[in-house]
């Protein structure tokens, strides 16, 4: 049985969560056989490797001796498929019932869908509200940073980066889906990567799912949450020092994307680079002000 469908999971330190997502995966979807690919960004023998194996036998396990970072890891994992739909997936996720199987039946029924997500919700079951995104103007930055989005969440006005003015459980177009789950015909991602560097290695870790999802409607395809199924993201919970550096990368790694997408000469790259400074400091200081641990970057 060929391939239909590959799955390809870039892994770092997961041994304690890849076996839950492995064993949610099917072994056969559409009448055609999946195709799993773990790379394992670990290199320190944290025995991710031996639970692979164990939850789910046949999948191809790949240590590349060295933290590739996200969007090289991936790729690393794309180049060794031949289905003609790609699944990137976080070793943190679990897919339930259904949910791999709408989703790639909606690409299938039409060629104009370059990327869906479904609804992706935490372990407490609230939504992960970075799967589905706008690409953010300079006024949603100002709503994040300065508290509107958080404190009129279904106002449209200010919640237009998050989008939380919209269903949860509905289906539409959009800026940005979550890298956890990027389902893509392989036809689309040949288009917008022929050389088959799908992930832009200059970003390490954050920022290289919001490129893909402008190159692919650059590209003239589609960005679509379907809110209509679910997967859980166990999103890992950071404290302290960990978690402020986390979400300074986000925010520096935003602003790279913004820089290779629109900073076309040199004023609007100073003013993306002042922008998403002031947005990073507002929102860090807030988090401090308020005793929150966790900084909710864009």
């Amino acid at each position: 049985m060929s391939p239909r469908l590959a799955i390809i999971i870039v892994a770092f330190r997961s041994r304690d969560e890849i076996g839950a997502c492995l064993r949610s995966l099917p072994r056969e979807i559409g009448g055609g056989a999946v195709e799993v690919i773990v790379v394992d960004n670990s290199c320190d023998g944290d025995g991710t490797g031996a639970v692979v194996s164990a939850a789910y036998p046949g999948a191809t396990y790949i240590n590349p001796g060295s933290n590739l970072g996200f969007g090289r890891g991936n790729n690393l994992g794309y180049g060794r498929t031949t289905a003609p739909f790609v699944l990137f997936l976080n070793p943190d996720t679990e897919l339930h019932a259904g949910a791999l199987e709408h989703c790639l039946a909606r690409l299938e029924a039409d060629s104009a869908l370059g990327l869906i997500s479904p609804r992706l919700v935490q372990a407490d079951g609230r939504m992960d509200l970075a799967c589905r995104r706008s690409i953010p103007s300079a006024w949603d930055g100002f709503c994040r940073a300065s508290g509107l989005a958080a404190a009129f969440p279904r106002t449209a006005l200010v919640s237009g980066y998050n989008l939380t003015h919209l269903p949860e459980d509905g289906t539409y177009d959009v800026g940005a889906i979550n890298g956890a789950f990027m389902l893509a015909p392989r036809r689309v991602l040949e288009r917008v990567a022929p050389d088959g560097k799908v992930f832009d290695e200059t970003f390490f870790m954050y920022g290289d799912d919001l490129d893909l999802c402008i190159r692919v409607a650059r590209a003239g395809f589609r960005v679509v949450y379907d809110g209509r199924v679910t997967c859980t993201h166990l999103k890992g919970v950071s404290v302290g020092k960990d978690l402020e550096r986390m979400s300074r990368a986000i925010f520096d790694a935003n602003r790279d994307v913004y820089l290779k997408h629109y900073g076309t000469n040199a004023l609007k790259r100073a003013w993306y680079r002042l922008l998403f400074g002031a947005w990073k400091a507002a929102a860090l200081m807030r988090a401090r002000l308020r005793g929150h641990r966790q900084v909710r970057p864009l």
